[in-house]
């Protein structure tokens, strides 16, 4: 498994008891990057049988506490096991206030630098670059300042008998109201994570939160011809969560609504 999402939470703010809040940890050849970091983000980690030391970066959408919560626990934990390796940490400028507080109570107990690469882009912009994969930070539509992100593999230099390599891709679209421009930015990824808190009925409470209903996700899957689609920020207030797989799909045939736990393979 060389390109592999896991989601590690599908729920949205107010906290339920069988699922978790936003949190996904994709896999490029080994290196892991987290995207966004909820509360229970650690145990997750350690259910999903997935590494503290190999996360490479993390990614924070906007720090609305059901997508950053958990980030003073992972790094303490992160210290706990003895990382030294530098942490890049890509997120809003309004993370800078919540970092300097951790550590200015906890930095004696952190071995290793975090460093935070303010996100404040009109348009796509490449912010991280490794040897397996690009990342490119795109703004979003909510009610604060909120960034998504594509991740899209480096096709190798030296392939051994010049075999064919299909570079693989995975968008990711946290809180946001559907905007014209979404559909262009994500264009083609094999894979897309879009929020769906809302069933299509209720459409008039997603626009006024500033959020997406599973007919927006699908609609901009479809516009971005897309392979996939996989939905989840489910609201608190829906308990039959097949909806939001079967309306998806009455509109883009390729979708998912993701569980806790899920696994993705991109191919």
């Amino acid at each position: 498994m060389n390109f592999t999402l896991t989601v590690m939470g599908t729920a949205s703010a107010m906290p339920i008891s069988d699922r978790n809040p936003s949190a996904q940890m994709l896999n490029v050849h080994g290196r892991l990057f987290l995207i966004d970091c909820a509360e229970g983000t650690q145990q997750q980690i350690r259910k999903c049988r997935l590494s503290f030391l190999k996360i490479e970066a993390v990614f924070i959408s906007h720090i609305h506490g059901d997508h950053v919560f958990g980030i003073f626990g992972l790094l303490s934990t992160m210290a706990m096991y003895g990382r030294t390796a530098e942490l890049h940490i890509y997120a809003p400028a309004s993370f800078a206030p919540i970092l300097k507080f951790f550590l200015s109570y906890y930095g004696d107990e952190i071995n290793y630098e975090i460093i935070h690469h303010p996100l404040k882009m009109k348009a796509p912009q490449t912010v991280h670059t490794s040897k397996n994969v690009t990342v490119q930070a795109f703004p979003l539509k909510h009610k604060i300042d909120c960034y998504g992100f594509r991740f899209d593999e480096v096709v190798p230099q030296r392939r051994p008998g010049n075999v064919p390599f299909k570079a693989h891709s995975f968008a990711y679209c946290s809180d946001t109201m559907p905007f014209p421009e979404l559909s262009e930015w994500v264009r083609g990824v094999d894979l897309l994570y879009h929020e769906a808190t809302y069933p299509a009925s209720f459409a008039d409470k997603a626009k006024q939160r500033f959020h997406s209903t599973t007919a927006d996700a699908a609609n901009c899957a479809l516009q971005a011809g897309v392979g996939k689609l996989v939905v989840g920020h489910y609201s608190s207030r829906i308990r039959d969560y097949s909806v939001f797989q079967q309306e998806c799909r009455e509109i883009f045939a390729q979708s998912y609504a993701a569980q806790d736990g899920d696994i993705f393979e991109i191919d």
